[in-house]
């Protein structure tokens, strides 16, 4: 099961946000500020983190900085902040994608899917060949 770290203040949304994703298969783990993030972050392994901007004590701009210097796990950012200058922010801190709120929670779990479908293969140890009818292409040899 794939895990995600939803990490937001708005406890609604955050609850919300928790009930859909179990529903479609995710583990879920919340966090209510940027410090408990980033300690979450660092006792445990996930597939994804669900990041919200406006957050207590660190915000998450800050929070994925940190989190980008010590790991590559896919980031989608998810707030109310929709301005040209937030997002650019946000992409130049390298974050997967960026969701302004309101969100379509259909269209939220589809990009979640996609970002983890990139993920997934972009593992440096992998093994990667590529398989045609009879034909195999080993690309690491």
């Amino acid at each position: 099961m794939q895990r995600i770290l939803v990490v937001g203040d708005d406890l609604d949304i955050q609850e919300l946000l928790k009930n859909f994703l179990q529903e479609v298969g995710y583990g879920i783990v919340l966090a209510n500020d940027g410090v408990e993030a980033l300690s979450v972050f660092s006792t445990a392994q996930f597939d994804l983190v669900l990041l919200d901007v406006m957050l207590p004590k660190i915000d998450g701009f800050a929070v994925c900085g940190l989190i980008r210097k010590q790991s590559q796990v896919p980031i989608i950012m998810l707030t109310a902040l929709n301005g040209e200058e937030e997002q650019i922010r946000g992409l130049d801190l390298q974050v997967d994608d960026y969701i302004t709120k309101p969100f379509s929670m259909p269209i939220l779990i589809r990009k979640i899917a996609a970002v983890l479908r990139r993920s997934a293969g972009s593992g440096e140890d992998e093994h990667k060949t590529i398989v045609y009818q009879n034909l195999v292409l080993d690309c690491d040899n």
